[in-house]
């Protein structure tokens, strides 16, 4: 595994490590199960069974985006929603980190 994954790898357990609630896995296995997806959407799912405001889902997903570097990100015009894709090599980071 070269640097870059490994550190990905590392930073992605650390960020499940962290949930106390369930809320952080339940996202990343809505994006991993999506794999294109904007804010809203995820909202809409999460909060079906979390109690959890758009803001905080933006927040944990610009934070997977920024800090774990597994997303991409598109946004075609200023009016439009950014769209979100998991990035497709580390779909196996992500699908293992879940497991572990």
């Amino acid at each position: 595994m070269n640097a870059l994954r490994h550190k990905i790898k590392q930073r992605l357990e650390k960020y499940l490590e962290m949930d106390k609630s369930g809320i952080r896995s339940h996202l990343i296995k809505t994006v991993l199960k999506l794999r294109k997806f904007t804010v809203d959407k995820v909202h809409r799912i999460l909060s079906r069974k979390f109690p959890v405001s758009r803001n905080m889902v933006a927040s944990m997903v610009g934070y997977i985006y920024s800090k774990l570097g597994i997303l991409r990100a598109r946004k075609d015009s200023y009016k439009t929603s950014t769209v979100y894709y998991v990035k497709e090599e580390y779909l196996d980071i992500i699908t293992a980190a879940l497991k572990g």
